[in-house]
């Protein structure tokens, strides 16, 4: 079938075990982080009470659970691929089925550098917090958030740096694939408590969209280039936010929390974003040569 296409599917089953071990490693932090800061007494009270920490304690769930939730609807759409292919193996698939399968295809493939590259950056942001929540104490060997640390600065480094993901997403944002798949996610019933929610994404998402037709509306690829992370982050955390708040849809106690929490967070990312590149010009590139 050709050198590329075996490289190439290997390389996403890889970036996808990276990803599943991100979420494994941003849960052991937030673990690490929760219990220590139940038991540190600062100024007579248990650290978690303190508003900087709780808010950040808060924060690192609430990355954790949309982290998860991106990973689990990628890995869903990977196995509805694998099994037509099985199917495909001893049958001749019906045109219905073709279709079916080369839908599940394209989602996992336009997913796959999201959940590697934000599930890697997520991981390393929760070990980061782990560790300031321990104080000094995490950067000694007696604690695992120590480990933790090191252990989560490979995962946006191989198997394709967090920048290559965003060079193998981007043509998912600038052909439309990701605005369509959030439409879809959006048009998804959800839960009464989670239509404020709801709304704040589709904001989220016009904002996404008039960022990619302003990097486009430029006709150079050189600024596309220069402004595709940014519409990288605004895609990713519209998709994350959205799978969280069906994830919260359907079990409310669980994830409800979390859900508004990262879209507050998503809301503010996407914010700055669009500003960034609602008032850029083509002169900006100049500084960074």
């Amino acid at each position: 079938m050709g050198l590329i296409k075996y490289v190439m599917a290997l390389m996403n089953s890889a970036r996808i075990g990276i990803a599943t071990q991100s979420v494994g490693i941003s849960e052991a932090a937030y673990n690490e982080a929760a219990a220590y800061a139940a038991e540190r007494k600062q100024f007579g009270r248990a650290i978690k009470e303190l508003a900087p920490v709780r808010e950040m304690l808060g924060e690192m769930k609430a990355r954790l659970d949309a982290s998860r939730s991106l990973l689990y609807e990628t890995a869903r759409n990977v196995d509805m691929t694998s099994c037509f292919d099985a199917v495909a193996r001893r049958r001749t698939l019906t045109p219905e089925e073709r279709q079916e399968s080369k839908a599940f295809s394209r989602v996992a493939d336009a997913l796959t550098p999201i959940v590697k590259g934000m599930g890697s950056e997520i991981c390393n942001r929760n070990a980061y917090d782990a560790v300031q929540i321990h104080g000094g104490s995490g950067y000694m060997k007696d604690y695992t958030c120590e480990r933790l640390y090191r252990d989560a600065r490979i995962t946006s480094i191989y198997e394709g740096t967090t920048q290559l993901q965003v060079v193998a997403a981007i043509r998912y944002a600038t052909n439309g694939f990701y605005s369509t798949l959030l439409d879809e996610y959006l048009s998804r019933e959800v839960s009464e408590a989670m239509q404020p929610v709801r709304a704040k994404i589709a904001a989220m998402v016009e904002k996404y969209r008039a960022a990619v037709e302003k990097a486009q509306s430029f006709g150079c690829q050189e600024t596309n280039d220069f402004l595709s992370r940014r519409i990288y982050e605004m895609a990713s955390y519209c998709i994350m936010a959205s799978l969280l708040m069906l994830d919260a849809s359907a079990n409310g106690e669980l994830f409800a929390s979390s859900a508004r929490s990262f879209a507050a967070m998503a809301e503010a990312i996407v914010a700055s974003h669009s500003t960034y590149i609602e008032n850029y010009t083509p002169e900006i590139l100049n500084d960074y040569k």
